[in-house]
């Protein structure tokens, strides 16, 4: 197999710039593994790349996808600890859209027991950064208030099982009874219907908020500060409503708040490997142990990426939009 079949963007722009292409077959480079893709996922970083805000980092594919699924059929030098045929899912710097992909071994974990191969797609992304953001390296009270807003998206849904299968108490809002009840049996204690109910009230009523994960911004950003109890953390993923606003900064002091946000994919590959470890380790035996799940929403034909970035823009999906050659 000397080519492949990939998606690239003919220049930022809507879905529709999303577009089939022939490119050939990568080589692993020291430290990488090539990967058959047997599905890739379709995340918010994609849809800000292809809309040209979100470069991929030097030396990266310029191709969208940030993670995959599917078979080891290479080993750069120096691999240890995979063989050509294993079933794998991974995080990428890019390049997930398209039939193979070179990515960094240690940035790779196996299907969990119980996953299938193909579900195993939409696990990376957000687990990966769930996992960085919320618990590696950071003391969590027991029973701690967590609300996670988007609670039927990719993210949300990831937040709302892997917080209560950690003994949280999983606070989230969404946009619908329907979307209510599905985040409810993902394990959410309460979920939040912002079309009619003010989540600054409910959470505060609940004793205040210890950790907000938020991909909303504009006005949530006072809203979540007010709805947090002392020393809570705040964790800015994505503005959605946008970036630009004005706040009282004075809770933040006299609450002793942290206010933080990160990317992903820009953090050095070495964070990135410590916390696959502490996935593979604590987190990949929940799936076995029936307290985690995947949550697909869709599969779609690769060739169909741009319908793949409509669904996820009109935000009716539930779980994740993932991608299939």
């Amino acid at each position: 197999m000397q080519e492949m079949r990939v998606i690239e963007m003919r220049e930022p722009g809507g879905p529709d710039v999303l577009v089939p292409a022939t490119r050939p077959v990568p080589e692993p480079a020291a430290g990488e593994i090539l990967i058959r893709v047997t599905a890739t996922g379709v995340n918010g970083p994609d849809l800000v790349q292809r809309r040209g805000h979100y470069p991929p980092p030097k030396g990266a594919s310029d191709l969208l996808g940030l993670e995959v699924s599917g078979e080891v059929i290479g080993l750069g030098d120096g691999v240890t600890g995979w063989t050509v045929g294993d079933r794998v899912c991974a995080l990428t710097n890019g390049g997930g859209y398209a039939e193979v992909v070179a990515v960094d071994a240690s940035h790779c974990l196996p299907v969990p027991q119980g996953v299938d191969e193909v579900d195993a797609a939409g696990l990376p992304e957000t687990y990966f950064t769930v996992w960085s953001n919320v618990f590696h390296g950071h003391d969590i009270p027991e029973g701690a208030n967590f609300l996670a807003h988007g609670g039927s998206g990719g993210i949300g849904s990831t937040a709302i099982q892997l917080g209560a299968a950690m003994g949280l108490t999983m606070f989230t809002t969404v946009d619908s009874p329907e979307a209510a009840e599905f985040v409810t049996g993902l394990g959410a204690h309460r979920a939040i219907d912002f079309n009619s109910e003010d989540f600054v009230a409910i959470l505060r009523e609940a004793g205040g908020a210890d950790i907000i994960l938020d991909i909303i911004g504009g006005d949530y950003v006072a809203r979540n500060i007010k709805s947090t109890r002392h020393d809570a953390r705040i964790i800015q993923l994505a503005f959605n409503m946008g970036s630009r606003v004005e706040i009282d900064l004075m809770p933040v002091m006299l609450k002793r708040l942290t206010l933080t946000g990160s990317t992903l994919r820009s953090r050095p590959d070495a964070f990135k490997t410590e916390v696959a470890a502490a996935l593979r380790e604590t987190v990949w035996p929940l799936f076995a142990e029936g307290k985690l799940r995947p949550v697909t929403h869709t599969v779609l034909p690769m060739d169909q990426a741009a319908e793949a970035h409509t669904l996820m823009e009109s935000a009716g999906h539930r779980g994740k939009i993932l991608l299939a050659p």
